[in-house]
């Protein structure tokens, strides 16, 4: 995370080539490409960096919780904001997929391996290729 905070503080100030530097650097070193222009809140916690990919325009909120593999990308049809916006206290399980500017909502859940290119609403679980939602209060009865 040192790495993106100092990077995301460089793209701020227009200074775009060391920000993109610091970042390569970093990726080089942890195997995880976070864009310097993504927002990330506090208590963001990656579990096994390897292979993450966070692109320009994604929004992550407060205490979310990332394993290897996840992408949060675009899907190439979008101009302006082109990545997800994640909000609080969401987990995304490994190798999980989330693309386009989609919302996932607070207290979401993401299955690993899940490939979600819609809107998940707060406190639900996406799972699955393409993702659907499950209530998972069934799973507890």
């Amino acid at each position: 995370m040192g790495f993106y905070r100092i990077g995301h503080f460089l793209y701020k100030k227009n200074r775009f080539v060391l920000s993109r530097f610091i970042m390569t650097v970093g990726r080089f070193f942890t195997g995880i490409e976070i864009h310097p222009g993504a927002v990330i809140g506090k208590g963001f916690f990656i579990d096994h960096g390897m292979g993450i990919v966070i692109g320009e325009t994604a929004e992550i909120g407060d205490n979310v919780t990332i394993f290897h593999g996840v992408t949060l990308g675009g899907t190439g049809k979008d101009q302006g904001k082109r990545h997800p916006t994640v909000e609080d206290d969401v987990l995304i399980g490994a190798g999980a997929k989330i693309l386009g500017p989609i919302f996932i909502g607070k207290g979401a859940k993401i299955g690993a391996n899940a490939v979600v290119l819609g809107d998940v609403p707060p406190g639900m679980t996406a799972v699955g290729i393409p993702a659907r939602v499950v209530d998972t209060k069934s799973f507890n009865s």
